[in-house]
């Protein structure tokens, strides 16, 4: 962990607010933590990342048996139901416990933010070669608000479509097309055609323009792809880009 290193920065801190980091750099980290106001600033910006993602997401009620297999499993660390309550109530969002619990009431929307925050981390920790502007739009779909891709992009580099959850199967006489457009741009642009749970990568090059807010969405297309230009299927996934 290079917290001197901005994109290492930042990946570590979107990790340290998922949990994921072993215990001894999360020791390291809330070390430096204590000290580092632009770290703090990281931290909380990850967190309203996914805050807002889990949130789109109805909470779910856990089935009778979660509870009584919980205590089942801490009756041997000592730790009684007391200790989860207070777990519970304590100032703790990246306790061990807590984040075991709070797993049960937010349910799906945090494993959909889960994969969101591991595809973006992946691209943090790409290596950059440039300074040109970064964007990431995370699709999701307009039936349920499930997120299903990422695009992530570079200005004069590429873009890149990455699937980050399962996703139906697509009937055989149809295909998913990918498309783009900017706002107040006259029409979209079609980026080709897509297979299901596919990563595709192409030239940024081959998009009209790039710049924040800009709509990208799949389609169910007839076999072939759109036969006039434009989205003639259902939306299955759309999204905007924000700069990184």
């Amino acid at each position: 962990m290079n917290l001197d290193d901005p994109q290492e920065r930042s990946a570590s801190a979107g990790e340290y607010v998922l949990g994921t980091l072993d215990p001894a750099t999360r020791a390291s980290f809330e070390q430096a933590l204590r000290e580092d106001r632009g770290l703090q600033a990281e931290v909380y910006s990850w967190q309203d990342r996914l805050l807002g993602l889990a949130l789109k997401i109805a909470p779910v009620e856990p089935s009778a048996r979660v509870w009584p297999a919980i205590e089942q499993r801490m009756a041997g660390s000592g730790l009684g139901v007391a200790d989860v309550g207070a777990a519970r109530k304590a100032d703790a969002a990246n306790d061990s416990v807590w984040q075991r619990l709070r797993r049960w009431q937010w349910g799906g929307g945090v494993a959909i933010a889960a994969s969101v925050m591991m595809a973006t981390l992946l691209f943090l920790r790409a290596p950059a070669p440039s300074a040109e502007p970064r964007y990431l739009a995370v699709l999701q779909s307009p039936a349920d608000q499930s997120a299903g891709w990422i695009v992530e992009a570079r200005a004069g580099g590429s873009l890149r479509l990455v699937p980050i959850a399962g996703t139906a199967a697509v009937p055989g006489d149809k295909v998913l097309q990918f498309w783009t457009k900017a706002e107040g741009a006259a029409g979209p642009t079609s980026l080709g055609l897509v297979k299901a749970g596919q990563v595709v990568e192409l030239p940024a090059s081959r998009l009209p323009t790039l710049e924040a807010r800009q709509l990208f969405e799949l389609t169910l297309e007839p076999a072939g792809g759109s036969p006039i230009g434009r989205p003639t299927g259902p939306i299955v996934f759309v999204g905007r880009t924000v700069l990184l």
